[in-house]
């Protein structure tokens, strides 16, 4: 059985649902303060629990004959991490502590975790590759990268076998429209476009337009979910049968602009998009893209689909949402 730690969330949903569709049996622990009951799959498990409680995972892994684990249970607002960097180092850093020292008591030694591009920092050469030096510029990627180390000294002295897969941005949703991206306040540029674009909102913010770019707004590098959710699979089934521990990028290795992101929402969306230009983000770098070969390497990993894939993908989602609720 594996154990999905976050579930609920956006990514870890749509794990879920991919993990059932190739025959795995999955539990989700998960203490739905950012997740989403419904949206986690019907035949799976599932059990309200936190991290910081060590009687929570003694209940939980004594109720469950768990053998690997996923983990996607963090913060993730970078502007959050700033101001409430308190916040993030006790739920990124020590509730994996927690996880780590129960995953000991109850055998299991098996973790493929979700780690970030954050980890990285501010790009020296691109696309950035695994061997990149990782220097985060905020307390979220540092979260991160605290969180890859403690997890290679566990794998290094108790023998655990151990993925770390860092990845750039995750778009779009579950083809069905069934789950999807649903952040509460969201700060993706994805759903905010199909937001204008559905009437949610009035315009769109693109900070900077003079960047040394085609058009002169930021290159980034999207990965659908679902191919997220696949490489996770790959790296769970790879950590399992080989002694070999990995790190590996999730990335598409071109990147999209972000008025490349609007014009393609319009024509899948077939409405106009306002959107305003204004100054840059301090810290923002013009392109920020990843390399994915040592993925396709080792994992025989490579991204399916292509942005017009996931815009619509986003947006069947967001309307359907919008409809319900």
């Amino acid at each position: 059985m594996i154990a999905v730690i976050g579930g609920a969330g956006y990514i870890g949903s749509h794990t879920v649902k991919y993990l059932i569709e190739q025959g795995e049996e999955v539990v989700v622990f998960d203490n739905l303060s950012n997740g989403h009951l419904e949206m986690v799959h019907e035949q799976a498990a599932f059990f309200q629990g936190d991290l910081a409680s060590m009687s929570d995972l003694e209940t939980f892994f004594n109720q469950y004959k768990v053998d690997s684990i996923i983990h996607f249970a963090a913060f993730a607002y970078v502007g959050e991490s700033v101001e409430h960097p308190a916040k993030y180092y006790r739920n990124n850093m020590a509730n994996t502590l927690n996880l780590l020292d129960s995953m000991l008591l109850h055998h299991i030694n098996t973790i493929v975790f979700s780690s970030t591009c954050a980890t990285y920092g501010n790009p020296l050469e691109l696309p950035i590759t695994e061997v990149h030096p990782q220097q985060p510029i905020n307390p979220y990627g540092r979260t991160k990268l605290m969180m890859e180390q403690m997890i290679d000294d566990y794998a290094a002295a108790y023998g655990l076998r151990t993925a770390a897969l860092r990845y750039f941005n995750a778009a779009g949703a579950d083809p069905t429209g069934h789950i999807g991206e649903w952040h509460d306040p969201e700060t993706h540029l994805i759903p905010l476009v199909l937001e204008t674009a559905g009437g949610r909102r009035n315009e769109i913010l693109i900070f900077g337009h003079d960047f040394d770019t085609k058009d002169g707004t930021c290159i980034r590098d999207y990965i659908h979910v679902l191919d997220l959710a696949d490489a996770h699979y790959r790296a769970l089934q790879y950590i399992s049968e080989k002694e070999r521990n990995i790190k590996l990028n999730l990335a598409n290795g071109a990147g999209y602009s972000n008025l490349e992101i609007i014009q393609t929402a319009e024509k899948i969306t077939g409405r106009t998009i306002n959107y305003r230009l204004v100054e840059r983000r301090p810290g923002d770098p013009a392109v920020l893209i990843g390399s994915a070969l040592e993925t396709k390497k080792c994992l025989g990993w490579e991204p399916k689909y292509k942005l017009a894939d996931i815009i619509q993908s986003a947006w069947n989602w967001h309307t359907k949402k919008w409809e319900e609720h």
